[in-house]
């Protein structure tokens, strides 16, 4: 067995700046580094992610809660008063026109109704003369001048709508003929308004009072 010799052993050993020339041992350190430092990067990088995210959150609830705070300071402000009370106002001021109309309309339709009650008792007065006028006119000869007044007295009634109705040959109604004498006649087909006693008169649909006839029926 030979004897150990230390100065062999040292000479033999490669030096240190020999190992840090060696390329294989370079790019080993060199991946070690560059993987430590990619993973201290990332470790940042998601840090400074997640502290963003949570300024924006906290950003957004301020926003939300700024703004509410800003409506519910202008329910108080002297213009948001004035806003509400304007409001108001406007609805009292189309509810008051509302009633106005109404009353307006049921005013005009009083008015129209008073008016016609009028013009009725006025001709239901002057009944009995429009019949003799009437009789005059059918049996004997009238002169100038009380045909001028009977001609008068027809136009003022038919200015307010006042409407003579009955002729002879009309079919029978009886919602506006009153039969005072039925006369069989075998040549009618059907009643028929054979004579007018007394015309009827009526203020557009209201009868005043229904023309009074003889009516002709036929015999069966």
């Amino acid at each position: 067995m030979s004897e150990f010799n230390k100065d062999d052993y040292l000479n033999d050993m490669e030096d240190a700046e020999s190992l840090k020339n060696d390329p294989a041992s370079a790019g080993s350190a060199d991946a070690d580094s560059a993987a430590n430092k990619t993973g201290a990067d990332s470790t940042a990088a998601d840090s400074t992610a997640g502290a963003a995210a949570s300024d924006k959150d906290a950003a957004d609830k301020n926003g939300e809660q700024t703004e509410g705070d800003g409506e519910q300071a202008d329910e108080l402000t002297p213009l948001g008063k004035a806003k509400k009370e304007a409001a108001d106002y406007l609805e009292a001021l189309q509810r008051e026109r509302a009633e106005f109309i109404n009353f307006r309309n049921r005013s005009a339709k009083e008015k129209d109704t008073f008016r016609q009650h009028g013009i009725i008792d006025v001709l239901t007065a002057l009944l009995p003369a429009l019949d003799d006028i009437d009789r005059i006119r059918e049996h004997s000869e009238m002169d100038d001048s009380f045909k001028a007044v009977a001609a008068k007295i027809d136009k003022a009634f038919e200015k307010f709508g006042v409407e003579k109705f009955g002729v002879k040959g009309e079919d029978f109604d009886p919602t506006k003929h009153e039969a005072i004498l039925h006369k069989p006649d075998p040549e009618a087909e059907k009643e028929t308004v054979d004579t007018v006693v007394e015309a009827g008169y009526r203020i557009g649909d209201r009868v005043i009072r229904a023309a009074r006839v003889v009516v002709a029926s036929p015999q069966n």
